[in-house]
């Protein structure tokens, strides 16, 4: 059973041939669901052979909704332009038989770099991202998309997420998941009381170093639980901005 890899952009020229020939040897058909970028993303994407197709961002689950109907195959795997396939999961992916399989989707075991360090307070992670386009397929709703299916089976196979080039880069994109995060609450109509900032702040720092055992992955166990805590304080602090500026 052939395979289209669906990868959403949106100015990825460093990434984009890596991601491009990750897939590569599992995948007959690569689909780039490019968000307008503005610099070599859609060139480099070509030249791989990819099939590029230009689409102002709906959202991350409908932008990668969007991309299924331009697909010439059924199963789809879907895979962000920071994402690799590790070797264990291009093994386990040409060992499936997609054609005679109960299962409608399958699950990787997601390892996130910041930079060159290993974050393993984040894994597994686990993440869906093979699925039968004819029986299931990425939500639309508003915040982080997810293959909406309970008939998955996980994979032993790991999807590698460089995810920041660094520490700093870190804190500069939080900045965006904070503030939608907040509004998306907002507009569903959760309310925060004077208590949820430091409430949520502290209980994501006890569950980070504590629960996770973040405490005991040395400097970078505790920068993400610090980074973490303060998304989450911050997230509710707007919240109850919001709430008081109506």
């Amino acid at each position: 059973m052939k395979i289209t890899a669906n990868i959403i952009t949106l100015n990825e020229e460093k990434n984009i041939e890596a991601a491009i020939k990750s897939v590569q040897e599992v995948c007959d058909e690569v689909l780039v669901i490019d968000s307008l970028s503005t610099d070599r993303t859609c060139e480099i994407a070509e030249s791989l052979g990819a099939k590029v197709v230009k689409q102002a961002y709906l959202g991350d689950g409908m932008q990668k909704a969007f991309g299924v109907a331009h697909a010439k195959n059924v199963w789809i795997l879907s895979i962000d332009a920071d994402e690799r396939l590790d070797s264990n999961a291009i093994e386990a992916i040409q060992k499936l038989d997609l054609e005679h399989t109960p299962y409608d989707a399958f699950s990787f075991a997601r390892k996130t770099y910041v930079g060159k360090a290993f974050i393993k307070l984040w894994y597994p992670d686990r993440v869906t991202r093979l699925y039968r386009s004819s029986a299931c397929g990425f939500t639309t709703a508003g915040g982080h998309a997810r293959v909406d299916t309970s008939n998955v089976q996980a994979l032993e196979a790991d999807m590698l997420h460089y995810s920041y080039a660094d520490y700093g880069e870190m804190i500069q994109t939080s900045h965006k998941f904070i503030t939608r995060g907040a509004k998306i609450a907002h507009a569903e109509g959760k309310k925060a009381s004077s208590f949820d900032p430091f409430l949520h702040g502290i209980g994501a720092l006890f569950k980070a170093l504590i629960l996770k055992g973040g405490a005991f992955h040395g400097i970078n166990g505790w920068n993400v639980a610090v980074i973490s805590a303060f998304s989450s304080y911050m997230k509710y602090a707007l919240i109850l901005e919001m709430q008081e500026n109506e």
